[in-house]
């Protein structure tokens, strides 16, 4: 039952780490914090781009100039596993924050979410065991950046249940969409390397 990719828990967690749902939970809570505390949506904001763009770069270079690890079995850096460890715990640790309680155990539920998308794109067979640590570990670490320079601010969060509100709404609508984000990776990151690293992708070339 649990290795079955299709069992109905590895689709909900696969569903709640894709970019189309991640990433608009990932925007109300920037502008809860912009009305909140400008710096700290900043921070949010910047963090979450360079955990994109570290995967992004990733998935160029492999799409892209074919670069791999295969004694690590390792490609890419999942983005589901990255997005869904970083903005989970801090989306919870706010609510966590608004409710009276402490931050860190929003922190470890959003990381305990991080990690069962982690294992259905195991499951799925979209990524590897290795690429899905990548995935944890990055996106861990950037939600504990962030939560941790929230906390030491002693910012108030304002209006928490409009935010509440909007990061259930935001849920409901954004819950089962797809983000052609793989399909434009792999659609132009040949041109990227050919442009960037000619030698690299001539080699790609050869392969074919």
């Amino acid at each position: 039952m649990f290795d079955n990719p299709d069992f109905f828990l590895w689709t909900i967690f696969a569903s709640i780490g894709d970019a189309a749902f991640t990433l608009p939970i990932a925007l109300v809570c920037a502008i809860w914090l912009w009305f909140s505390a400008r710096r700290q949506a900043a921070r949010w904001i910047g963090l979450l781009a360079i955990g994109m763009a570290l995967v992004g770069a990733t998935k160029i270079l492999y799409a892209g100039c074919g670069i791999e690890i295969p004694s690590l079995n390792f490609r890419v850096i999942s983005g589901h596993t990255t997005l869904s460890t970083m903005v989970w715990p801090v989306a919870v640790s706010l609510l966590y924050r608004c409710a009276g309680g402490r931050a860190r155990y929003g922190v470890m539920l959003g990381l305990l979410i991080g990690a069962a998308t982690a294992v259905a794109r195991v499951v799925d067979d979209a990524h590897s065991v290795t690429e899905v640590v990548a995935g944890w570990m990055l996106g861990g670490v950037l939600a504990i950046l962030f939560v941790r320079g929230f906390v030491r601010s002693g910012v108030q969060l304002a209006k928490p249940r409009f935010a509440a509100l909007g990061l259930l709404l935001v849920a409901s609508v954004a819950y089962g969409r797809h983000a052609p984000i793989q399909e434009v990776i792999e659609a132009y990151s040949p041109g990227v390397c050919a442009r960037f690293f000619p030698e690299l992708a001539a080699q790609v070339r050869q392969r074919l």
